[in-house]
């Protein structure tokens, strides 16, 4: 039978195989002494008053208390990460808007103090108690995570054991996934990619998951080698930073291939990526909606696609008009999904649930267009493509023309307002450490090559991209950023 809850995922390997290896302290935790961990402190919390549906924050560091943690409370109740980086007023926020009832998080967290302003009990991760594992039902809601909302106010997303159950499934399926695996998680564990693909799926599979404290990219092919690493999955920033290294890897170890995902990938980062690793590089695509992942590339001997996320990955996708009329394929129009991984409604918005489900479909805001063979090509978020004088320009290509110059290494394109055409063109460009290029010369790179209202008509050469917490950019943020500099 296939497992339903996040429990029973984690039941099948051995309990003596390697689980979690934590290379900041040596430590190694077995199968069998991660199910007794997170036992005991589900068991603890539950014993603290924590049921089904109540909100057990949690503001960890990446290491193997954010997993137990995370587990722990996805049986006891419903799991609630937080980044611990956040601000004082970004904890009051998301703690009263989750209505978590119980905290978790180290003695010196900044979340303790807006938790103790709203009465929330604060626990450390070593919370323990004896008793019998907490057993929920497949449509408990076992996380709940934000993601952003075109008012400004993030939306809550209630995901279910079952749609987390078979996100999980189905990343071990893409993938091949087995015992020997072992991946790394370079992603943050607040995250539903880190904790999905990095480490949920890893667990599911038997293999095992390196967790260093944080992200290094200078001690990326040590631990590679040292732990037999055989993937890892990350946004293209963080794999922009191992490539920009240039340091030698002196064979690709046990690598076999590596995963790109929740931000675009440009071909001419993969291609370098795949000169530099010698494994394939696959990109993927993934939604917190959609318990992440949604669509990748394949394995060999199966094409993989520069500028594609990929098929199915065990959902369906299909490309509509504004009316919500099927297209078919090579025509553009909204990404829209359904599986049984993906959730069907906000909590508690029922404005934006009308604006994005219909049906059993999921309207996922972005632009794309699938080929004969299924493969889907993403031109944009529907929000962020830029009108000029009633021309609909996607961002993604200019970006791509950008990084095709051997002087840059990062470009993002935008809309800002104009007072004739609506919206007019900019962009953002990092370069490559140690290369030069000046405005003019990437303007004229861009005019060879796009048509003369698809070039950008201001470009910034600045030293990094305004990016989220996990590696993401978000357009609107960035012509904001702009805007505002010019006053």
């Amino acid at each position: 039978m296939s497992p339903d809850t996040l429990l029973q995922t984690l039941g099948a390997a051995n309990a003596g195989r390697t689980a979690i290896v934590l290379p900041d302290t040596g430590e190694r935790v077995n199968y069998g002494e991660l199910r007794e961990r997170v036992r005991a402190m589900a068991s603890g919390l539950r014993a603290n008053g924590i049921g089904p549906g109540d909100r057990v924050a949690i503001a960890l560091p990446n290491g193997l208390a954010a997993i137990v943690s995370f587990l722990a409370a996805s049986l006891a109740g419903t799991a609630a990460p937080l980044n611990p980086a956040y601000r004082h007023e970004e904890f009051s926020f998301y703690l009263e808007d989750t209505r978590a009832k119980l905290l978790i998080a180290e003695p010196d967290g900044g979340a303790r103090r807006a938790a103790a302003e709203r009465g929330i009990p604060c626990f450390t991760p070593d919370l323990a108690a004896p008793g019998p594992m907490p057993e929920p039902s497949p449509d408990s809601i076992a996380l709940v995570l934000h993601t952003s909302g075109s008012t400004g106010r993030p939306k809550r997303v209630p995901l279910r054991h079952r749609n987390l159950a078979v996100s999980i499934r189905n990343i071990v399926a893409t993938y091949q996934l087995g015992p020997e695996d072992v991946s790394i998680c370079l992603m943050p564990l607040f995250h539903v990619h880190g904790l999905m693909a990095s480490t949920m799926a890893t667990l599911a599979s038997g293999g095992a998951v390196v967790v260093p404290a944080r992200f290094n990219a200078l001690a990326f092919w040590r631990l590679v080698r040292e732990h037999n690493v055989t993937w890892y999955s990350a946004v293209p920033s963080i794999h922009q930073l191992i490539v920009a290294r240039k340091a030698g890897t002196d064979g690709r170890g046990a690598l076999r291939f590596v995963r790109s995902c929740s931000a675009s990938l440009s071909p001419d980062l993969m291609a370098r990526m795949e000169d530099y690793f010698g494994v394939p590089v696959l990109e993927a695509y993934g939604m917190t909606e959609a318990s992440h992942q949604m669509a990748s590339n394949p394995l060999p001997p199966a094409d993989r696609k520069p500028g594609s996320v990929g098929v199915g990955t065990g959902v369906d996708i299909r490309i509509v008009d504004e009316e919500g009329r099927e297209l078919p394929p090579g025509e553009a129009g909204e990404v829209c999904i359904h599986g049984p991984n993906v959730i069907r409604e906000y909590e508690n918005n029922p404005e934006a649930t009308a604006k994005s489900f219909f049906g059993d479909w999921f309207r996922t805001g972005d632009q794309g267009v699938l080929d004969s063979e299924g493969y889907l090509r993403l031109t944009g978020r529907l929000k962020e493509l830029i009108n000029r004088a009633g021309e609909k320009i996607g961002p993604r290509e200019i970006d791509e023309v950008l990084l095709q110059h051997p002087s840059v290494s990062e470009a993002v394109c935008f809309g800002v307002p104009h007072p004739t055409w609506g919206e007019e063109i900019e962009a953002a460009v990092v370069l490559r450490d140690g290369e030069s290029a000046d405005e003019a010369a990437l303007t004229a790179f861009c005019r060879e090559r796009l048509a003369a209202f698809k070039c950008p008509k201001k470009i910034y050469i600045v030293a990094a991209v305004p990016r989220t917490a996990s590696g993401k950019i978000q357009r609107l943020n960035v012509a904001k950023a702009f805007i505002g500099d010019r006053g």
